[in-house]
């Protein structure tokens, strides 16, 4: 990790801050690697619940930093980390598709705290994220089309999915900048809160996710995603055997029913 990215834990939630305002945080290959190899992070400390991502300054993340070197696709996105990661041999989805891999496939949730502009590449790393909160000083903008290019960094995958196919449409085919109250009308925000509280709400929602089962609020993050992919049928046997998963915690199995019956509040431990 360089200075480019900042991690503060604040009890059992991680926040990842992008760290390069004058930039409005664009993704140069040091910020990319340093963001997986935080969340790589995250994934191993069974202290880390979950996640808040934000972006220093005026902006949550103005896309790729088009005066890096850029690579021969997506969005100016700018040249590899020397430092491998995990996912290094996904040569066929790009640099910054790997960055969306990587907020997707960690085990736990991520709440984007959106406090300005989220851009190209930088509107595919929020959407990437389980959730996102943004303050009334937020603005999206797909840009892609305006590069010459179709979406990439996974915008083509997470958008539908989050606003409608048609609305997901509109967004690309114009590029046209959204502001808050429309992002927070149509879903591309969950939730809309003044400036000053953006960062007190995204970490209060985390901490509210946080209190919960390690295990079981893991393994709803896995189910929910895998669900969102198949049939009824399908989606219910894949819940039915994912119960296993949070019975293998026996100690917060036993804390729930104790803390229900005594009606004080649970303590969890992932055990």
């Amino acid at each position: 990790m360089n200075d480019s990215l900042l991690l503060e834990k604040t009890g059992h939630v991680a926040v990842l801050t992008l760290n390069r305002p004058r930039k409005l945080n664009a993704l140069d290959g040091g910020l990319q690697g340093a963001i997986r190899e935080a969340l790589a992070k995250a994934r191993a400390d069974d202290d880390v619940r979950a996640v808040v991502l934000t972006g220093a300054g005026r902006g949550f993340c103005s896309g790729a930093d088009l005066t890096a070197r850029p690579a021969a696709s997506s969005e100016g996105e700018a040249a590899p980390p020397a430092a491998p990661t995990q996912t290094d041999h996904l040569d066929d989805i790009g640099w910054v598709g790997r960055q969306a891999l990587a907020v997707h496939r960690l085990d736990k949730p991520v709440i984007a705290a959106v406090n300005g502009v989220a851009a190209g590449a930088g509107m595919s790393l929020a959407l990437a994220c389980d959730v996102r909160v943004g303050s009334t000083n937020a603005r999206f903008k797909t840009v892609f089309i305006e590069r010459n290019l179709s979406p990439d960094s996974g915008m083509s995958f997470f958008l539908p999915r989050i606003v409608g196919y048609s609305r997901a449409a509109d967004l690309i085919y114009t590029s046209r900048a959204v502001d808050a109250e429309e992002a927070h009308r149509i879903g591309l925000l969950d939730r809309l809160v003044a400036a000053d509280e953006l960062m007190p709400a995204a970490v209060a929602l985390a901490e509210q996710m946080a209190q919960w089962p390690p295990l079981a609020l893991r393994t709803s993050k896995r189910v929910l995603q895998h669900n969102m992919e198949c049939d009824l049928e399908a989606a219910l046997r894949f819940e039915y055997s994912s119960l296993a998963v949070g019975n293998r915690a026996v100690n917060d199995r036993r804390e729930s029913l104790a803390a229900f019956l005594e009606k004080r509040k649970p303590v969890y431990t992932g055990t």
